[in-house]
């Protein structure tokens, strides 16, 4: 058994079991792939696929606890390596943040101007999606760290930790009526068309049961998965816009007026999703510390039961 064969059998299984994607991806010869996949099924006694002639057609019982062992040994496998980088090359290497539009666009800059300066020679990329697809790129290893709301700790097998709340407001075309209410109400908010999140984002849960709660049906108009779309359409005239309260920048904004709904819907919380007993390079470490400051090494580390080397 070697790590090789690992590696097959774990290829194979990400190319939706089709040998010829495997090897593809993997620069080799179909042929040599089969031959490994023989070779480790004999050695361990068990059959790892359900064969239909030479095409592969499920995995065995078997196989996927023998998957599960393979996948956890390729990560350690990979751990060790960034041990190796880190003494190598402590100020170099690369960093994949998987995050939302509105964290890539309003709460990241700051942190993203911070280590940039800092470590010059780490690469730094920002992949951006919905909450879901944000989860799936830090369990494939895409993405180092995942950045979005609650909905990241419905996944067992991250680690995640709170950044901090956020509330949502109102936003409205200049002299909208609502502008002349002494008090905003959710009632208030439903006599108008809105354009709000889309259903998979999570903040937008918190809107729905803010009216739920209320009993109110609210007229949902047009849906974005983009803050600064929403606040498009709502300058358009088409609706009043409900989004997060760091979305809207007064000096940039001027034609949109905001109203404070933190009263109406209950907040969200930011969270950082990291893989568990993933090894994190030092300057990973900053990062999140450079993001949310009371999330320090040390906590970190324990969180994932990892022990961080020396500052």
């Amino acid at each position: 058994m070697n790590l090789q064969q690992l590696r097959f059998l774990n290829e194979i299984v990400q190319q939706g079991l089709n040998i010829s994607a495997a090897a593809s991806a993997l620069y080799t010869s179909q042929p040599g792939i089969s031959k490994q996949i023989r070779l480790l099924e004999e050695e361990l006694g068990i059959e790892i696929f359900v064969r239909n002639g030479k095409r592969i057609v499920a995995i065995t019982e078997p196989g996927k606890a023998v998957l599960a062992i393979a996948q956890r040994m390729l990560h350690d496998a990979g751990n060790l390596k960034q041990v190796a980088e880190e003494f190598h090359s402590q100020d170099s290497g690369k960093l994949t943040i998987a995050t939302t539009h509105t964290q890539a666009r309003y709460a990241l800059p700051p942190t993203v101007k911070q280590f940039i300066k800092r470590y010059p020679g780490v690469k730094l990329g920002l992949h951006q999606g919905n909450p879901t697809q944000i989860a799936e790129q830090v369990l494939s290893g895409e993405a180092d760290i995942g950045i979005a709301t609650e909905s990241l700790a419905l996944y067992d097998e991250l680690v995640t930790l709170p950044c901090y709340e956020w509330n949502h407001c109102v936003i409205t075309p200049l002299h909208h009526p609502l502008l002349n209410e002494k008090k905003l109400t959710l009632a208030k908010i439903a006599q108008y068309p809105i354009i709000t999140y889309d259903f998979a984002f999570t903040g937008r849960n918190k809107i729905n049961a803010a009216f739920e709660a209320a009993g109110i049906q609210p007229n949902i108009a047009l849906t974005a998965i983009d803050a600064d779309v929403i606040k498009t359409y709502v300058e358009l005239g088409l609706g009043i816009g409900i989004l997060a309260k760091m979305a809207f920048i007064p000096e940039r904004d001027k034609h949109l007026r905001m109203l404070d709904a933190g009263h109406l819907i209950k907040p969200s919380t930011t969270r950082i999703a990291i893989r568990k007993n993933e090894y994190l390079r030092g300057y990973t470490y900053d990062f999140i510390e450079l993001f949310a400051p009371h999330l320090t090494r040390t906590l970190v580390a324990k969180a994932m039961h990892v022990s961080p080397l020396p500052e």
